[in-house]
């Protein structure tokens, strides 16, 4: 299943890319880049921007800094859950703090999402 997107937000997608905060960074080149399930960096998806997207396991992974815990950071939060989970994906959200001090158990909490999503072993879970 192929999901629609709002090709205007590709190019701010792209700058996303480019520009990955210090905690997308670390979790992207020392975790999500070398997995067994192909993980795409922020992938546009209806008229959202994913921090991180498993087509295999219907899987996003948001990262949330001080921004997502405003008031309108939260209500953002909830409406694009809302949108996403609508289309039949599943949504995990880990804190810059998880990256930066629990890093082991977010690379754990995301291997066993993907495997409750396809059901294939993968590197870390036996």
């Amino acid at each position: 299943m192929s999901l629609n997107y709002d090709k205007t937000l590709i190019p701010y997608a792209k700058k996303l890319r480019r520009e990955m905060t210090r905690q997308e960074k670390h979790l992207w080149y020392d975790f999500l880049s070398g997995y067994p399930v192909r993980f795409q960096r922020q992938k546009t998806i209806d008229r959202f921007i994913a921090d991180f997207y498993c087509h295999k396991a219907k899987l996003i992974i948001e990262l949330d800094d001080s921004r997502n815990y405003t008031a309108h950071g939260t209500e953002y939060n909830d409406e694009k859950t809302a949108a996403l989970t609508d289309l039949g994906l599943r949504i995990i959200r880990f804190s810059s703090f998880d990256i930066d001090k629990n890093f082991d158990a977010v690379c754990w909490a995301i291997d066993a999402a993907v495997l409750s999503g396809t059901g294939t072993p993968t590197a870390l879970l036996p």
